[in-house]
């Protein structure tokens, strides 16, 4: 295989893991230690609906979904790094950038309190390359 091909693969690989844990730990959130604000949230569009629930979304739901998107970069990096062998710090840090992307985008869609913005910004990319750093070195073959 490729080297470019193998690395496209391995930071869409990354992606998805990461995704696939957030969701995980998201879902958690919204259904275990949050029900109300899962239940209240379901199927709602309305974007003045959404803010004025998100006023209401207690510190402590933040902190997990802050604690899912740290743990999803961290996962998705160490797989980047896994699969693309060569240069894992590169993919973890294509990772990481578009992860950070993906995190802005949802802010702008569900928009969260003000101090959630700082965290977001900062909460993948440390992840993801922490992750790629304790990939084990590719075999020597």
């Amino acid at each position: 295989m490729g080297k470019v091909v193998r690395s496209v693969l391995a930071v869409i690989a990354g992606f998805v893991a990461a995704s696939a844990v957030m969701i995980l730990i998201e879902s958690f959130n919204g259904h275990v230690l949050y029900p109300e604000l899962g239940k209240a949230a379901e199927g709602m569009t309305d974007r003045e609906a959404i803010r004025a629930l998100m006023a209401t979304v207690p510190v402590g739901a933040f902190l997990v979904v802050l604690l899912g998107w740290a743990l999803g970069s961290f996962v998705g990096g160490f797989l980047a790094a896994r699969i693309g062998r060569n240069a894992s710090g590169a993919h973890a840090l294509v990772l990481g950038v578009l992860l950070t992307l993906a995190g802005i985008t949802n802010n702008l869609m569900i928009p969260p309190p003000a101090w959630f913005w700082l965290p977001t910004l900062v909460a993948f990319l440390p992840a993801a390359i922490v992750g790629a750093r304790l990939a084990p070195a590719p075999s020597a073959s």
